[in-house]
């Protein structure tokens, strides 16, 4: 699963990276975070009639049908098998794919014998990561038809590459920029070329190294959060 990313890239440096427009009301600056988990902000590439749009959503996906939007606690991710039929994905996945660019996530050592360390993943080169994502448009059934609607997402995971070292047995779908616009295509007939596309990133393309238990708690952020430390002993 993935469920902490860092994201200190400015909106407007990614925008420009990704030759996107701003939403109205991003800060071009926003808020550097290293460790933000569920229910906090991130940002989302989707496409429109004018071009690729660099857009504000909650992480944790609502789907427009639900009453009740605490469903989007656990729906910050979404499993790459079964994204295309399971209800609470399937209308995203046909209508609103998504590219979600982060700095780097964390994961925490699941392997057997080995201390339950996370550990900070980015791109060898240190270019952004492209995440593939979904997102959706929810609104309170209990207010007015007119009352905003509210901007949710998830990440899609699957099988981990080589580069995961076993230390978990999922990961986010990473794309190449050269990628995107198949990934963003809404064509009818291209669901199925961008369900193929949901597999693990190539050998190579992330490094890692362990860090502060600190990231644990969003509570604690800060550059210092993906600093290397060495993993305490178990004994």
């Amino acid at each position: 699963m993935c469920g902490r990313v860092a994201l200190f890239t400015p909106p407007a440096r990614i925008a420009r990276l990704l030759e996107a427009t701003l939403a109205a009301g991003i800060d071009p600056e926003g808020r550097a975070s290293w460790n933000v988990g569920p229910q906090r902000r991130l940002f989302a590439l989707h496409t429109e009639s004018t071009g690729n749009v660099l857009d504000q959503y909650k992480w944790g996906l609502v789907p427009s049908w639900s009453k009740d939007p605490a469903i989007g606690n656990r729906l910050f991710n979404a499993r790459g098998e079964t994204v295309a039929e399971k209800p609470s994905f399937r209308t995203a996945f046909a209508r609103r794919p998504c590219v979600i660019p982060v700095d780097g996530f964390y994961e925490w050592d699941h392997r057997e014998g080995q201390n339950k360390q996370p550990n900070y993943f980015s791109r060898t080169d240190d270019d952004l990561l492209l995440l593939a994502g979904l997102y959706e448009f929810w609104r309170d059934p209990t207010l007015p038809d007119d009352a905003p609607l509210v901007q949710t997402c998830t990440v899609i995971t699957t099988t981990p590459s080589e580069d995961i070292n076993g230390i978990h047995d999922r990961m986010p779908v990473i794309f190449e920029r050269d990628e995107i616009a198949s990934w963003l295509d809404l064509e009818e007939d291209h669901r199925a070329e961008r369900a193929a596309m949901l597999r693990p990133a190539p050998k190579g393309t992330l490094r890692h190294h362990g860090v502060s238990k600190a990231v644990g708690s969003v509570r604690n952020d800060g550059p210092e959060l993906i600093e290397p430390e060495e993993p305490q002993q178990l004994f």
